[in-house]
């Protein structure tokens, strides 16, 4: 096993940034819900954590990265992970290589799980991050990250996880929503956010990590890196502008919130493009994701669903969103193993990008809906209306956020 120490440190301090993400995750949901759903909300992402961690050693590496089965599955030949030990991937140990993706498996899931904040009962939720991890996550990585997926093939780029990821996520989190039905009260009651401190500092840690989210993915330390690491923080801070700027016009006042908000939304708009597309790119792109982003905010009480934390909002528009502009902007030069764009004159290039926008997106929504039928059917989705008055933290974990 020949590989490359330089990769390998920072291969294993971006795994660390982007395990650190799922507690940010935590903070920046668990501070727009109210105070007596604080801990059932943090337990969402905690949970995922040891959850789909054995999941991934088990077999869902192997799914997700095994040797392919029609370029639709991994096989199970990397089944608990012991063929690993002694091979490198490319210029990395392969266990490193799966530790990080792992990282992104875990986090997944609970991006989900601000669709159905404040509702849903925890022995579902463990079902069905289990279920839901298996069934949708790891094929749809295998579909675009593994060399034999059919979108990888195709030429779909997702440098980062735009698609596999945030989209994904997204359209599940619209079809959880829809399938739990609304909040008691809402819309008609005000579910105001319990602590917004919380959920910014949640949100700085979400952008820190992102870097490890991005910059690693480039798996090695070299100029890839650097390229992500500069166009992750410019879409960012593009992103939580583009917002505060609809914001502001549509409303009158900029807010905490917003800026949080945007911040991710800029943040998932650059994700799927970051090693393929040009700084300047990556400022237009972390803008109409801001935008583009709040807009589907505000509209969802148009559409009457409840998004409880805008799971659907954020993370699936704005996944969509940079996929497509992903096909717009991306340039060959930036990266050998990339593609040019329709700017650089490769109009086709936006064809495969939307052909994994509409696949992924559907087939996440067909089998989450099916999932959450069938855990209704069998141990039941959602708490009593009593229960979820009194908040989730006491019926659900016998415990209390806040001493007084």
């Amino acid at each position: 096993m020949k590989v490359d120490t330089g990769d390998t440190a920072w291969l294993l301090v971006s795994t660390a940034l982007v395990l650190f993400m799922t507690p940010g995750l935590a903070l920046f949901y668990g501070g727009m819900v109210r105070r007596k759903n604080v801990l059932s909300t943090l337990m969402h992402a905690f949970a995922a954590l040891p959850l789909v961690t054995l999941q991934w050693v088990l077999f869902g590496y192997s799914l997700a990265f095994g040797p392919s089965i029609g370029g639709l599955v991994g096989g199970l030949g990397y089944a608990g992970l012991t063929p690993l030990a002694t091979e490198a991937r490319g210029t990395v140990p392969h266990l490193a290589f799966c530790a990080f993706q792992m990282m992104f498996a875990v986090i997944t899931p609970a991006l989900v799980a601000g669709a159905f904040a404040e509702r849903m009962r925890f022995p579902a939720y463990a079902v069905f991050v289990l279920l839901w991890s298996t069934l949708v996550y790891d094929p749809v990585a295998h579909w675009v990250w593994s060399e034999s997926g059919w979108l990888f093939k195709m030429g779909a780029l997702d440098f980062a996880g735009g698609t596999v990821v945030h989209l994904s996520a997204g359209a599940s989190a619209l079809v959880c929503a829809v399938v739990l039905g609304k909040r008691v009260g809402y819309p008609h009651e005000r579910h105001q956010p319990h602590n917004l401190t919380m959920t910014l500092t949640g949100a700085g840690i979400l952008w820190f990590g992102w870097f490890g989210f991005n910059a690693g993915s480039a798996l090695g330390s070299g100029a890839l890196a650097a390229l992500s690491l500069v166009t992750t923080h410019v879409g960012a801070a593009a992103g939580a502008l583009g917002w505060l700027a609809v914001e502001w016009w549509q409303r009158g006042k900029p807010t905490a919130l917003g800026v949080a908000s945007g911040l991710v939304a800029g943040l998932v708009g650059i994700t799927p493009a970051a090693g393929f597309v040009s700084p300047a790119a990556a400022a237009v792109i972390g803008v109409a994701a801001g935008a583009a982003c709040y807009f589907a905010v505000v509209g969802k009480e148009r559409l009457g669903y409840d998004d409880a934390l805008d799971a659907f909002g954020v993370h699936g528009v704005g996944g969509a969103i940079g996929a497509l502009l992903t096909g717009v902007f991306a340039q060959k030069a930036l990266n050998e193993s990339g593609r040019d764009g329709a700017l650089a004159g490769n109009v086709a290039q936006l064809w495969p990008q939307l052909a994994g926008i509409v696949v992924v997106g559907l087939y996440a929504a067909v089998v989450t809906w099916l999932l959450l039928k069938g855990i209704d059917k069998v141990i039941g989705l959602r708490v009593a209306a009593d229960e979820e008055r009194e908040g989730l933290d006491a019926t659900e974990h016998g415990e209390t956020g806040y001493a007084s």
